[in-house]
């Protein structure tokens, strides 16, 4: 088994953070090799963001994804520019609230409203943990409940709560 996940958005929607959240769960809660890349633009916010991780029960000889088995697409202009890397056939888990994905074809395409349900959660920088519930529940290479356990490791004491019940709408979105 091996899977090529790409996480792309805009600086400032914790695309960094999800896709080494993703990488820590699979090593250390599901005995998974991962690898995890990320590039940025030099601003904070607001330029493009991209995070990938290759999953896989044996080796990782190469540490880039090819072509993406899901692709997570936060942004409109994360979709316009990475929908090419994404393998046909593959998943797309995009928030139709912010992506058109309309008259797309080849794909699967999973909407998750993420920024809408974090907005009534009352903390908008969570999209990012709905969005990597929906990606685990989907994908089903480990399960939802070692993603909660290694947020505990990345999310302060006071957030943990909000980011455990994101990742739960996410999954439940899926």
């Amino acid at each position: 088994m091996r899977i090529e996940v790409r996480i792309a958005g805009t600086g400032g929607m914790g695309v960094v953070l999800a896709g080494v959240i993703l990488g820590h769960t699979a090593v250390i809660h599901a005995g998974l090799n991962a690898v995890q890349t990320q590039s940025y633009g030099s601003e904070a916010r607001g330029t493009a963001a991209k995070s990938e991780i290759i999953l896989s029960n044996s080796p990782i000889r190469y540490p880039k994804v090819r072509e993406a088995d899901y692709s997570i697409l936060m942004s409109q202009k994360a979709f316009d520019m990475y929908l090419d890397g994404a393998k046909k056939e593959s998943v797309l888990i995009v928030d139709p609230d912010l992506v058109d994905s309309q008259g797309i074809i080849d794909y699967e395409i999973v909407e998750i409203p993420a920024m809408r349900v974090a907005d009534e959660m009352g903390l908008r920088v969570i999209s990012n943990m709905v969005m990597i519930g929906a990606f685990v529940k989907k994908s089903g290479v480990f399960g939802v409940d070692a993603l909660e356990l290694s947020l505990k490791d990345f999310v302060s004491s006071n957030a943990l709560e909000k980011d455990i019940e994101a990742v739960r709408a996410g999954a439940n979105l899926v």
